[in-house]
């Protein structure tokens, strides 16, 4: 990640953080929930963007982040596999991201977004299997996983407050 500066239309100096390619990206450090830290601060490292993996690996690396309390960083693994896989399985990859982002927000104690992106993934992997027919993709228990979101969903909108990720992160495979 670089700096680079360039003149705005206004006049004034517009300095921003870029990637190498120019594109505008945030090089602040981030906390475990995704929430820019300030330049300088110790932060958790972020999971780099654009890794294509196997589905399992995208099941195995998401899940091991849920439970370091890490949502926001499950749902960049989400969003890889929701961008890279084939074409038929977009819609599973998002609503797991959604699933994620949702108890991404339920941790930060957004209330109305935590319940509704938890519900809306729920909705999504639920739509999936059922049009699929593939309810155990990957060895991950989707009515399961739809149950426990819809549940923290709820709990969440009766408690307010922020959830513990790490003590509410879902088990996307069930016990053997």
């Amino acid at each position: 990640m670089s700096d680079t500066s360039s003149d705005a239309a206004d006049g004034t100096n517009d300095v921003r953080d870029r990637d190498n390619a120019g594109r505008a990206r945030n090089a602040r450090p981030r906390d475990g929930l995704g929430r820019p830290l300030l330049y300088g601060a110790d932060g958790v490292a972020r999971q780099p963007e654009g890794v294509v993996r196997a589905p399992e690996e995208t099941v195995v690396e998401a899940q091991a982040l849920l439970d370091e309390g890490k949502p926001f960083h499950a749902h960049e693994v989400f969003e890889d596999a929701w961008k890279s896989g084939p074409d038929e399985e977009r819609a599973l990859w998002r609503g797991l991201a959604q699933l994620a982002v949702g108890l991404t927000h339920a941790a930060r104690g957004n209330v109305t977004g935590g319940a509704r992106l938890l519900r809306r993934g729920a909705g999504g992997v639920q739509e999936w299997a059922s049009l699929t027919g593939r309810e155990r993709p990957y060895g991950m228990d989707l009515a399961g996983v739809a149950a426990w979101a819809r549940e923290l969903g709820d709990d969440v909108e009766r408690g307010g407050g922020n959830v513990d990720a790490r003590a509410r992160a879902p088990r996307l495979r069930a016990a053997p």
